[in-house]
């Protein structure tokens, strides 16, 4: 059965109007992003052009939120302008999720870390990583971006990833960082940095606890593994 048009909704059930009388939470994940296009074209209305940017995902919004910004302008009726809206969308949405981690979160386990982290990573379409300061009770007390980009040896530098943990006064650190590929087996980049990092804590005398990799709903953890 072909989508109903906009043309032939009734004023009051167009998307935008329904969420004013009935809120958001009310609505599909179609009129949502109708709403964020805003119009349509020629051969289709806001409600048409939804459906084939939802599709790109296969109707889910995280793994639409995985497809370059570039696949998305090239989706008939997008371009640029209502690409970048949508993007802007899903990224608040991450950054939503990622301030449901108060600081403070006691860390008893790598899935603990997992819990924390994996609302901000999980989804990236690159690889982020982070550094986690902790206090004396192993509580986290601020979550540090060091880089964005592929994870090897000579971007993750113990220097950089230090200078902020002694700027925290840490009485211990983890390293956490994201596999968009979604398989979470460490690479030998991964061993390799961590190897380095662990050595240049031992010389400060500021433990690395953990170094976990994200990814999508898995991780992997040095210390639960013994690779520490």
């Amino acid at each position: 059965m072909p989508p109903t048009r906009l043309s032939e909704v009734h004023t009051a059930e167009r998307p935008r109007e329904r969420l004013y009388a009935v809120g958001p939470a009310s609505l599909t994940l179609v009129e949502l992003l109708a709403i964020l296009i805003g119009t349509g074209t020629a051969r289709g209305d806001a409600l048409e052009v939804a459906q084939d940017v939802l599709r790109l995902g296969g109707g889910r919004l995280r793994e639409l939120a995985r497809r370059p910004i570039g696949e998305v302008v090239q989706v008939p009726g997008m371009g640029r302008a209502k690409a970048a809206r949508v993007a802007a969308a899903l990224e608040l949405g991450r950054r939503v999720a990622g301030e449901e981690s108060p600081t403070g979160l006691e860390v008893g386990s790598p899935a603990d870390i997992r819990r924390w982290s994996a609302p901000v990573l999980r989804d990236l379409p690159v690889e982020e990583f982070h550094l986690l300061t902790l206090d004396a009770q192993n509580r986290i007390t601020r979550d540090v971006l060091i880089t964005r980009g592929i994870l090897n040896s000579s971007l993750v530098h113990p220097r950089e990833v230090f200078r902020a943990a002694i700027a925290e006064a840490a009485a211990a650190v983890i390293v956490v960082h994201n596999h968009p590929s979604g398989n979470p087996v460490p690479s030998a980049d991964d061993r390799a940095v961590t190897r380095q990092l662990v050595e240049a804590g031992r010389l400060l005398d500021m433990p690395v606890v953990d170094h976990v990799i994200v990814a999508g709903d898995r991780y992997f953890s040095f210390a639960e593994a013994g690779l520490l």
